[in-house]
């Protein structure tokens, strides 16, 4: 799914609650409007007639999509001195989920696994395995994006976008270009701060990402992950009877799951079923369907998420000085 923060100023108990207030009523607030314009009533008879099975497969999508990129981090943290097991790597992972569905952008799910993994190599490497997993998914997720609004712009099949997403889209691939290519140029001939911090992330995102012996299995597992999060949203919305296809879910849940990144509602709540709303219309679906789209698929989220639960409340019950 998007990349997240680790961290920021210490709140004390009462700006976190009041933040979590201001959330809660944010929310209420657009699931209201949303309600209204998007005919909340017709997206409810869709979301109490889904189809189980497909509903299933979202699930078994999102649960893969957890496991690689539990795999894509292993890798990562490997790479900088942290020796991650398998199954150790998909136990944080699962767990950090819980946390991600409770806050915005994966902040509390991301800084537990960095606290977690930290005692090999310190916080900071620790830090940077998770940070560079993160972007690599986001990374994998708007490739997906472009290649497939390529490909529909050629064989003039897919959504019929509207000019003015085309546009920001294209901007958005330059300005993309633009900022690589002159980090690469800035990173080479400046040899103040600015280019040894250019050099050093640089550096980074290679030994993490794309060094020669693990180059193949962090494209895979990123590209892998990515299109299992779109196809478990395509899934949900075939559940609740829309017609999507896989090709239009390509161009568009990216674009859907990136409004999960705005921190002013709840694990992304509300502005994914607004995007959602105002995007489905453009495969000649109804906004209805959208939005019940994006409930099923957040709702069987919040179920993959119940193996991170269930570790949670375990390792919460454990004994003291018991460790495994």
């Amino acid at each position: 799914m998007v990349t997240s923060h680790l961290g920021g100023g210490i709140q004390n108990p009462a700006q976190n609650r009041l933040i979590r207030l201001v959330q809660v009523l944010f929310l209420i607030s657009l699931v209201f409007l949303l309600w209204n314009i998007a005919d909340g009533q017709t997206a409810a008879q869709l979301l109490l007639s889904a189809d189980p099975f497909l509903l299933l497969a979202s699930l078994v999508a999102l649960s893969m999509q957890t496991v690689l990129s539990a795999l894509r981090w292993r890798i990562a943290a490997q790479q900088l001195g942290i020796q991650l097991g398998r199954r150790i790597a998909m136990r944080e992972y699962f767990q950090a989920q819980v946390a991600n569905q409770s806050l915005p952008g994966g902040v509390l799910g991301d800084a537990g696994r960095v606290l977690r993994s930290s005692q090999q190599a310190g916080w900071l490497k620790s830090a940077q395995a998770v940070l560079m997993e993160r972007l690599a998914g986001q990374v994998a997720l708007f490739a997906l994006y472009f290649l497939a609004l390529a490909v529909t712009s050629l064989i003039g099949s897919g959504p019929i976008l509207p000019r003015w997403l085309l546009v920001i889209s294209l901007i958005v691939f330059l300005a993309i270009f633009f900022l690589i290519a002159s980090a690469i140029v800035i990173g080479q001939a400046d040899k103040g701060s600015i280019g040894s911090f250019i050099q050093k992330v640089g550096s980074l995102f290679r030994v993490c990402l794309l060094q020669k012996d693990i180059r193949v299995a962090q494209i895979g597992l990123s590209l892998g992950s990515a299109a299992a999060n779109i196809f478990a949203f395509v899934f949900a919305a075939r559940a609740i009877g829309s017609e999507i296809s896989f090709l239009e879910g390509l161009v568009l849940v990216p674009v859907i799951l990136l409004a999960m990144l705005i921190p002013l509602t709840i694990g992304g709540w509300g502005f994914r079923e607004a995007v959602a709303a105002a995007m489905f219309p453009l495969i000649g679906s109804l906004a209805a369907e959208g939005l019940a789209a994006s409930v099923a698929f957040g709702l069987v989220f919040l179920v993959s998420s119940l193996p991170g639960l269930a570790i949670t409340m375990l390792i919460a019950k454990k004994p003291k000085g018991v460790n495994k």
